[in-house]
C-alpha cells in the first residue's frame, strides 16, 4: 500500500546523488494519497523513503536512504536541526537568512527563511504538505519564532494539485521587517514581497561588491536598492535604476533608513538607459547588473542569452578605465559555462581588454549540491576594465 516501485533509470538517479524520480520512471504507484512512501527497485530491493506526490511530474523526492527509517517528528527535528546548525556563522553578520534550502539541506521541496524573530516557509510539494504539522512543530521548538508565515503562493503548487495561498501558521508576522546585513539596513515584506519577502541569496555578493565599489556607480535593476545601499558606502555617487516606480520609492526609503544621501533614483528601462548613456559618452567607475531571470524555461535560453549579452556589452562600454562591473544571472536554465561564454563574447564585441577579478555563487545558506544542479541558480562575475 505504501510502496512505490521504480525502474532502473529512476533507481540510478538516486544512486548518482539526485533526489528526484519522475512519473515516467515509477512502474508501480503506491495506493495512497500524498505522503511518505518506501521505494523499491524492480527487483524488490528497498531504496529508501521518499515524498510521494501523485499529481506531480516529480513523483518521488528522496528523504532517507535507510529503509528502516521512520519519517516522524523525531526525523524532522533532527534533519531541520542539522540545517539550522550550518547557518550559525551568519548570525554575526545578519538577522535574515535562509534556514532551509530544500533539496540542498536534505529537506526536499521545503523552503524556510529567517527574518529576525519570524519565519517564512514554503511547502512546494503535495508529499511535503502531509508533514506540515511536524515541520512547524520542529521549527517552533528549535527556533522559537514569534510567528510563522506560509508563502504558499508560488505557481509550482498548482502542478502539485495544491492551493496557492498565504496563511499564518503560528503567532503573528508583521507586514514589514527591518533586515540588518553587514551594517546595511533595509525593509523586507514577508506578506507581499518578492520570494519570501526579500532577495537573501545575493547578500554576500552585495557585501563583496560594496567593499570594492568606487567613484560613480550604477545599479541596474535596483528593485528595493539592496546593491545600491552597499555601493553607496564607498562610491561617491550611486544611480539606482529600475522600471518600477513603487520599487524605487521603497529603495529611497531604505536609503533614508541608512542616512545615505549619495543615491539618486531613476525610473527607466535598463536597456534603454544603457543605450542612452552610451550615446552620451557617459562613464561609470562601478556598475552592477543583477536582472530578474531572463530564462524561466529551457526554451527561453537563446533569447535570454541575447538579452544578457546586450546589457553586459553596453555596461562594458560604459565602464571608465579601471572600472568594475559586477554582473549576475539568477536563471537556473542558463548554466555557468553559458554565462561565462556570453561574457566572453560581450567582451570581444566591446573591443576592450577586460579581466575576471572573481567568480561568485550562492552563500552558505543556499547550499548548491554538486549532484543536484537545481539547488544552484546564481552565478556572477566581478570584471575589471584593463584599459
Amino acid at each position: 500500500m505504501t510502496v512505490a516501485r521504480v525502474n532502473a533509470k529512476g533507481a540510478r538517479r538516486w544512486l548518482s546523488g539526485h533526489p528526484w524520480i519522475y512519473r515516467t520512471d515509477v512502474v508501480e504507484r503506491p495506493l495512497m494519497e500524498a505522503g511518505a512512501v518506501l521505494v523499491h527497485d524492480q527487483r524488490g530491493k528497498p531504496l529508501g523513503w521518499a515524498l510521494w506526490s501523485p499529481q506531480s511530474e516529480i513523483s518521488l523526492r528522496l528523504l532517507d536512504r535507510d529503509p528502516d527509517a521512520s519519517i516522524d517528528q523525531a526525523w524532522w527535528d533532527e534533519r531541520i536541526a542539522s540545517a539550522i546548525a550550518r547557518r550559525t556563522p551568519l548570525e554575526d553578520h545578519t538577522n535574515a537568512f535562509r534556514l532551509i534550502h530544500g533539496e540542498g539541506d536534505g529537506c526536499p521541496s521545503l523552503i524556510c527563511d529567517h527574518y529576525d524573530a519570524w519565519l517564512v516557509v514554503q511547502f512546494m510539494s503535495a508529499g511535503l504538505e502531509r508533514f506540515r504539522e511536524e515541520i512547524v512543530t520542529a521549527l517552533r521548538s528549535l527556533v522559537v519564532p514569534d510567528g510563522v508565515l506560509a508563502r504558499n503562493d508560488v505557481p509550482l503548487r498548482s502542478k502539485e494539485g495544491l492551493p496557492r495561498e498565504t496563511v499564518l501558521l503560528h503567532g503573528d508576522v508583521p507586514r514589514e521587517i527591518e533586515v540588518h546585513e553587514y551594517g546595511v539596513r533595509y525593509v523586507a515584506a514577508p506578506w507581499t514581497g518578492q520570494k519570501t519577502g526579500a532577495f537573501l541569496d545575493q547578500r554576500e555578493n552585495r557585501h563583496f561588491v560594496g567593499t570594492v565599489a568606487r567613484g560613480r556607480a550604477l545599479d541596474c535593476f535596483s528593485y528595493h536598492g539592496s546593491f545600491a545601499l552597499h555601493l553607496a558606502r564607498k562610491a561617491t555617487h550611486v544611480t539606482a535604476l529600475d522600471s518600477s516606480g513603487p520599487a524605487l520609492q521603497r529603495a529611497a526609503d531604505n536609503a533614508e533608513r541608512n542616512s545615505l544621501t549619495n543615491i539618486s533614483f531613476v525610473e527607466a528601462n535598463a536597456f534603454d538607459f544603457l543605450r542612452e548613456k552610451e550615446r552620451e559618452g557617459t562613464t561609470f567607475d562601478t556598475i552592477v547588473l543583477d536582472p530578474p531571470a531572463f530564462a524561466k524555461t529551457r526554451a527561453a535560453v537563446p533569447g535570454a542569452l541575447r538579452g544578457y549579452k546586450d546589457i553586459n556589452l553596453r555596461a562594458m562600454r560604459l565602464l571608465a578605465p579601471g572600472g568594475l562591473l559586477y554582473t549576475a544571472s539568477c536563471s537556473f536554465h542558463l548554466s555557468k559555462p553559458l554565462f561565462l561564454e556570453m561574457l566572453q563574447e560581450a567582451a570581444a564585441d566591446s573591443g576592450r581588454r577586460i579581466s575576471i577579478r572573481a567568480i561568485t555563487g550562492q552563500p552558505i545558506d543556499h547550499p548548491e549540491v554538486l549532484t543536484i544542479p537545481e539547488t544552484g541558480y546564481i552565478k556572477g562575475a566581478l570584471l575589471e576594465m584593463m584599459d
